[in-house]
């Protein structure tokens, strides 16, 4: 996921790009998702800005038990599971069983239910990533709201970010962070998904140039001129 935060405005865009894009790498299985393990954050980061444009100026490296320990944290959440939720993959020792509806949620069934993709018949959301992508972000949007309404365990909060996220920001610029989203308020959050097409052939989702251009342009872009092609480097 890519924020771009509008200090004038006071909002938020977040631009959540799928697990199998592809992009310009050497080796075999050309997508994103692949980069971390062997290029770090520096590959990522080189990645997003061939994607958007742009570099951003700071990175968040997050570790799935901080979605566990936050949600607990703020006394779990109420959410409607999109589907029944049947999954068993024993070598990750993962088993996700969550019926369909609306449901309180602890963190460890909170987290299951942000990495389900499909059940073992392969039933599910049958786009896989695609649609978890949606389920993710309508998640992160009930969490946000239950913390801003809960700015008094802003100490927790901190508590497990410091755990579990890796950044390059300094500690007075996550304090500040922190305190401007509490003055912001969810009205100013947006979602976005980067877009394209599924691609049979490369088993990849490929961008849409124009649209993608488009899309960052109309609030994504921070800098005072809009990208253009030539600021881009995508494959497909």
């Amino acid at each position: 996921m890519v924020g771009c935060y509008d200090v004038k405005n006071g909002t938020v865009d977040v631009l959540s790009i799928y697990r199998d894009t592809l992009v310009d790498v050497p080796w075999e299985i050309p997508k994103i998702n692949s980069v971390y393990n062997r290029q770090g954050i520096e590959g990522v980061q080189k990645q997003v800005k061939n994607l958007i444009g742009y570099q951003p100026d700071y990175y968040f490296v997050v570790e799935l038990d901080a979605v566990s320990e936050l949600v607990d944290a703020i006394g779990g959440v109420d959410y409607d599971v999109p589907y029944n939720m049947d999954y068993d993959d024993p070598t990750q020792d993962l088993h996700i069983h969550l019926k369909k509806g609306m449901q309180h949620l602890d963190g460890q069934n909170a987290l299951k239910v942000v990495r389900f993709r499909h059940n073992n018949d392969g039933s599910g959301y049958g786009t896989e990533d695609i649609g978890r992508i949606g389920t993710q972000q309508t998640f992160l949007k009930t969490v946000f709201k239950k913390m801003l309404a809960n700015p008094q365990k802003i100490t927790s909060y901190a508590q497990i970010f410091s755990e579990y996220v890796k950044t390059d920001l300094a500690v007075s610029e996550l304090a500040w962070f922190g305190q401007q989203a509490i003055l912001m308020g969810m009205d100013k959050l947006n979602f976005e998904t980067l877009p394209g097409e599924w691609s049979d052939r490369l088993s990849r989702w490929v961008i849409d140039q124009e649209a993608a251009l488009e899309l960052i342009n109309n609030g994504l872009n921070p800098c005072t001129a809009d990208r253009t092609l030539d600021d881009l480097h995508l494959v497909g």
